[in-house]
């Protein structure tokens, strides 16, 4: 993960407020664009998987409880699916999203403040920028590897959680 050295300033403190907010009862509600359905049914099979060993955490697919995301058009149909999502998770939601930027599921994403975003198309602030080259596939499935293993690290108080 040589790569990710010149990144992991930008990173951590992206992978920490999300971390923080799912230790603080928040639904994370995952989105992909198309061309990343396939990482994000990976994702789901292990950040829950039973040899984790842990808790499940509470890591849902949008597209799994709204299955017409792509047929959103207005702000409007826009804020009633939050309305339904802030209902539904009282605790609050974040959404994790992973593709690029010029879809309905990247601006779902973006109207809401503490989104866990990786674009792979535009460098935003608050945001976590991974171009696309020829290993974003295993640039990904490391990322997700290495997320998993930070929230096992708080999870089993490896590290604490005020030093990041």
């Amino acid at each position: 993960m040589s790569w990710m050295e010149e990144k992991r300033f930008h990173w951590l403190p992206l992978a920490a407020r999300a971390i923080n907010d799912l230790l603080n009862d928040h639904t994370f509600l995952l989105i992909t664009d198309r061309e990343r359905e396939w990482f994000a049914r990976y994702i789901l099979s292990k950040i829950n998987n039973f040899k984790n060993n842990r808790p499940f955490l509470p890591i849902l697919s949008l597209g799994t409880i709204f299955p017409f995301v792509d047929k959103i058009k207005t702000n409007e149909e826009m804020e009633s699916l939050e309305d339904m999502l802030s209902l539904s998770f009282p605790n609050g939601y974040t959404f994790f999203y992973i593709g690029k930027s010029n879809n309905t599921r990247a601006q779902l994403a973006k109207r809401k403040d503490n989104s866990f975003i990786w674009f792979l198309d535009e460098e935003t602030p608050n945001t976590f920028y991974l171009p696309e080259d020829e290993l974003l596939d295993i640039k990904l499935i490391q990322l997700i590897r290495l997320f998993d293993k930070s929230i096992d690290a708080i999870l089993f108080a490896e590290v604490e959680f005020d030093n990041l």
